[in-house]
């Protein structure tokens, strides 16, 4: 399990954030806990080197944090100072990092310009580019970020005072960097910055929670469009309302379908975008059969405050049908605020029946209709058959069961017509006087009054089951939802993609992406289904899931119940991002660590394989300048002849190398035989008596670059020659498949099976106790041949031994790339 990470955050160089992390440290020590400092930069100031007393010390490496010390004392916590601090040696936050993996606690502090998204808003305040930065993804996975500050007047006089920087610094200070409207400012970013995080954590917990009741935690005002002509009104007086609330939130939202905010053109959605922003607001949709309700579950799922929408534009006799939507949110707001904005266009709408709304399918409702007709008519024909059977009660109870039956199957307004017209036919065929609306008996007329408020019960009792039932398949198609898109989260290996296209299938939307946004600049960090948005202003859905991250799509407006549904996988999908981004990371750490132990094991192995002929060409050259026999000269000069062409062979593979990693090899490839090449190849080579040829004469010639086959035959013959035990080493030749083989065959010792893929790589000696060389001549002849359009394998020798094979297209398949170069061209650089 990881340790814990501590941040101190300030505004500016001063406020006190290393004496406050000392004071933690200290105050962690006193409760027994093992706390040493890996580094702190005291700056020379006297009452913050007073609290390093009697903490333990961990002494520097080079002047910077020794991380490996710290991981040999493992302590409980350990405390390392500016967070944001980079050197030669890599960033100090990599040091946290790996401290943080072996389970340690750890105390840090940074600077508010040091955060990598602010870093152009402090250039553009202070004029000063920040060269050290730390991601703010780092800050926010810290345990406990807690903010050092103190008002700009008071740090100016402790600056003033030589508690910051020494005297020789302080007039530059005071006059550039700590200006009062510098501090002003940085102080407000540091503020918002903290703010910001503490409101994620809060929507995180109200989340998790299933918390619905507004927290006045933060003001944020609510404008409800609908797209008429009042909207510009009501929209500018929230905006006032929300500028009077210092620096509160404002969100617009325009609700699509049902009655009241709605009846406007779909092109009116654009025109109220543009207005939104205007004014400063983000624009939200959402889609709702009852307004009122979509515009207080956005409301509560923003925790708003207040709620400004237009007085009702329905006129008096209107509102008796119905009271309107603002007569609604007022009475079922609970505690968000209200205002009622009144316009021109108010009391101007006549009459319009409320539309009901049954949570029933259509083909339900169509065939409730269908049978609140048939129903009774049935009833009439099966009393008038039954007449001078039964009774009137009887008649009665089958008027009934119809109504029942219609209410069951298409709710209230079948049921209501079943009432009424059973009512009328059982009056008119049944009921004395007969063939007359007349109603003679009041038994009668309970009758039919009993059969409307049957109706009426029944249709509500199926009008709630099937409210209830919605609900419930609702809840369960979210419960699986959230299931599936955590599962994805937690076990794909690269989950955010997957997730946005799951979100995107799930919600029916065309496209859905994450948006970044960095140094004012918006970017798709991932995207499922056509990248059309690239901004949350373009969007259809827009859920912010942090300060500068949005999840967004587009196709279609969704209701409000799914942007909360929403919300919650913007959450998964930031801890996709976060999980993805710390991968990523950790494999750049990786990377950085091959690379590191591969430019150790470069330098250390060049420094072998140049020294050794070096030293052999110095001494010889010293032995030149004494008086020698001449055989003793010639032999000398010999042995630097011999010591150049190793130098040489070691300077060439190098350039190979490079060169084949940066694609830079172009090979012209001409018909060549293996013959012809391997002698060129075998010329001033040491041991190269050893080698046998069994290539016969009638071979065909095969497709490659001379020169570059050259080195792969020369590389191939030294290795085996090296390695072979003194034994001969034959080269042998065959063709088949309309391919060439050369086989160079050694009886040396022969390397396991499960260190063939070894053989190849670069700067690998197998068998070697320790780095005696490079080690490229094989992984240089791999990729030359490769090159060349050829492979080379590795198989055991009959008899023990290591055979190289070299596998090149033979002549016959030669193509309109052949170019007819000289023999021995070599490397081509493009």
């Amino acid at each position: 399990m990881g340790g814990e990470l501590r941040i101190h955050l300030g505004a500016a160089p001063g406020v006190g954030k290393t004496y406050a992390m000392l004071g933690e440290a200290r105050r962690r020590r006193e409760r027994g806990a093992d706390v040493v400092v890996g580094i702190v930069e005291t700056h020379g100031r006297a009452r913050t080197a007073e609290l390093l007393t009697g903490l333990e010390v961990l002494p520097r490496l080079d002047g910077e944090l020794d991380v490996a010390a710290v991981l040999a004392r493992r302590p409980e916590v350990v405390v390392v100072d500016e967070l944001a601090h980079t050197s030669a040696r890599g960033t100090r936050r990599q040091d946290v990092e790996e401290i943080l993996a072996a389970g340690i606690d750890v105390l840090s502090t940074v600077n508010v310009q040091h955060l990598e998204s602010l870093t152009d808003v402090v250039e553009r305040i202070t004029g000063v580019r920040q060269r050290d930065t730390v991601p703010d993804e780092f800050v926010r996975r810290a345990d406990q970020i807690e903010l050092v500050d103190i008002t700009p007047e008071a740090l100016r006089r402790r600056l003033a005072h030589g508690n910051v920087y020494p005297a020789e610094r302080i007039d530059a200070a005071l006059a550039n960097y700590f200006q009062v409207g510098n501090l002003i400012a940085l102080r407000e970013l540091a503020l918002l910055w903290v703010a910001d995080e503490v409101d994620v954590a809060l929507r995180r917990y109200r989340t998790e929670r299933g918390v619905s009741e507004t927290w006045e935690t933060r003001e944020r005002v609510v404008v409800a469009l609908t797209g008429g002509p009042e909207s510009e009104t009501v929209l500018r007086r929230a905006a006032r309302i929300a500028a009077r609330a210092a620096r509160a939130d404002l969100l617009a939202v325009h609700v699509l379908r049902g009655d009241g905010l709605v009846g406007e053109p779909m092109g009116a959605t654009t025109a109220l975008r543009r207005l939104a922003e205007d004014v400063g607001a983000t624009f939200h949709t959402v889609v709702g059969d009852r307004v009122s309700e979509a515009l207080l579950e956005f409301a509560r799922g923003v925790n708003a405050t207040q709620l400004v929408l237009g007085s009702s534009r329905r006129s008096r006799p209107a509102r008796l049908v119905d009271p309107g939507i603002g007569a609604r949110v007022v009475q079922e707001s609970g505690s968000i605020d209200v205002h009622l904005v009144t316009h021109a266009a108010a009391g101007r709408q006549t009459l319009r029946l409320p539309r009901a709304r049954t949570p029933l399918p259509v083909d339900r409702r169509v065939l409730g209709w269908v049978l609140g007709v048939v129903g009774p008519g049935l009833a009439t024909v099966l009393g008038a058959a039954l007449d001078g059977i039964v009774g009137l009660s009887t008649d009665v109870v089958l008027f009934l069961l119809a109504t029942i039956v219609a209410a069951l199957v298409g709710g209230l307004g079948p049921a209501l017509l079943a009432a009424l017209l059973g009512g009328l036919l059982l009056n008119f065929f049944l009921t004395p006087p007969r063939f007359s609306l007349a109603i003679a008996s009041p038994e009668n007329v309970i009758a039919v009054v009993a059969m409307l408020v049957v109706a009426v019960l029944v249709a509500l009792v199926v009008d709630r089951a099937a409210r209830r039932g919605e609900q419930a398949a609702r809840a369960r198609t979210e419960a699986a939802l959230l299931a599936s898109f955590a599962r994805t989260v937690l076990t794909g290996a690269d989950p955010l993609p997957r997730l946005l296209e799951e979100v995107r299938e799930a919600f029916g939307l065309r496209g859905v992406a994450l948006l970044e946004q960095a140094n004012g600049e918006w970017t798709r960090v991932a995207v499922a289904g056509p990248p059309e948005c690239g901004r949350p202003e373009d969007a259809d859905v827009d859920v912010p899931v942090e300060p500068g991250l949005h999840l967004v799509g587009t196709g279609r407006s969704l209701p409000a119940h799914d942007r909360g549904l929403l919300e919650t996988v913007g959450g998964q999908a930031l801890l996709a991002l976060r999980g993805q981004r710390s991968a990523e990371e950790a494999r750049r750490a990786e990377r950085r660590a091959e690379v590191n132990e591969t430019r150790g094991a470069l330098l250390s192995a060049v420094g072998h394989d140049l020294r050794s002929p070096l030293t052999s060409i110095k001494a010889a050259l010293a032995g030149l300048r004494l008086p020698l026999s001449a055989e003793d000269r010639a032999e000398l000069v010999e042995t630097v002849e011999e010591s150049a062409d190793r130098l040489a062979g070691v300077v060439d593979n190098l350039l190979d190398s490079s060169r084949l990693a940066a694609g830079a090899v172009e090979p012209l490839r001409e018909p060549v035989g293996y013959g012809e090449v391997a002698a060129r190849a075998l010329l001033g080579l040491p041991g190269a008596e050893r080698v046998a040829f069994e290539i016969p004469e009638d071979l065909p010639e095969v497709l490659a670059d001379a020169g570059l086959l050259e080195r792969v035959v020369a590389n191939l013959v030294d290795n085996a020659l090296r390695h072979g035990r003194g034994a001969p080493v034959v080269l042998r030749a065959s063709a088949h498949s309309g391919r060439v083989e050369l086989r160079v065959v050694d009886a040396g010792p022969g390397v396991p099976l499960r260190q063939r893929d070894r053989l190849f790589a670069p700067f690998q000696r197998l068998g070697d106790r320790r780095t005696t060389g490079i080690g490229l001549g094989l992984s240089v002849a791999r990729g030359l041949t490769e090159v060349m359009g050829g492979t080379l394998t590795a198989e055991d020798t009959p008899g023990g031994g290591l055979t190289t094979v070299v596998s090149l297209p033979a002549r016959a398949g030669l193509t309109a790339q052949a170019t007819g170069a000289a023999p021995g061209a070599g490397p081509r650089d493009p």
